[in-house]
Formats: C-alpha cells, sequence, structure tokens
C-alpha cells in the first residue's frame, strides 16, 4: 500500500490491515518530526538499512524495537494499531503523545503558552 492511499483515507475510516501500513505510519511520523532516516537507525542503534527495510514493508520490526519507535517518534500507538479508524484529531493527539516526553519545567512552559493563547 502506498503512501498516496493512506492519505486518501486521513480522516475517514478506512478498512486497512495494520500490517500492512505498519512501515508507512514510522516512515511518515519520521518525516512529520523531520528526522532522516540516518538520524533515527543512529537513535535505535540500528542500521540504515533495517530501517528503510522496516519503512518499505519488507521488514517487520521486533516488539522492543517497535516500541522504541513509539516512542522516538511519539507515536499515538492507535495509529499503528487501528490505522482503520484514523481520527479527526491526529494533530492533537501527536501533541498529547510529546507532551509525556518533557519534564516539568518543559509542562510549565506549554501551561502557561496555552493560557495565553487562550485568553
Amino acid at each position: 500500500m502506498t503512501e498516496d492511499k493512506i492519505s486518501a483515507y486521513y480522516g475517514e475510516p478506512a478498512l486497512i490491515d495494520p500490517i500492512d501500513t505498519l512501515g508507512i505510519v514510522i516512515k511518515t511520523a519520521r518525516k512529520r518530526i523531520g528526522m532522516t532516516r540516518r538520524e533515527l537507525a543512529a537513535k535505535l542503534n540500528i542500521t540504515p538499512k533495517h530501517l528503510m527495510r522496516i519503512e518499505n514493508g519488507k521488514q517487520k520490526p521486533s516488539y522492543n524495537l517497535l516500541f522504541r519507535l513509539i516512542r522516538e517518534l511519539s507515536l499515538p500507538v492507535n495509529e499503528i494499531f487501528f490505522p482503520d479508524f484514523v481520527y479527526d484529531h491526529q494533530e492533537i493527539e501527536y501533541i498529547i503523545s510529546m507532551l509525556y516526553k518533557c519534564g516539568k519545567k518543559e509542562l510549565h512552559v506549554v501551561t502557561a503558552t496555552l493560557f495565553a493563547l487562550l485568553e
């Protein structure tokens, strides 16, 4: 399945097998945060070729690697395990997943910023 086919389903219910879309979801998330394949592979301690094979659907990651990918890319797990239910609020879920990576100081800054924006 191509990225174009996934994009066509954005915002609509779709009947997609999670196994078929895992690589696309990972690749899209990596690009969304502006990370190169080489950078992500280095953070995960794998080769760029291994990551490329995962992104292209030629290989499936181990559970441990999938867990690290989810955390490193701040991926909402629903995006991986329930691709047939594409959320209308994916941006919000992405922001929420990034908040879990923040410490107290960063959360304080985010909270203050939100209050200022909403006044």
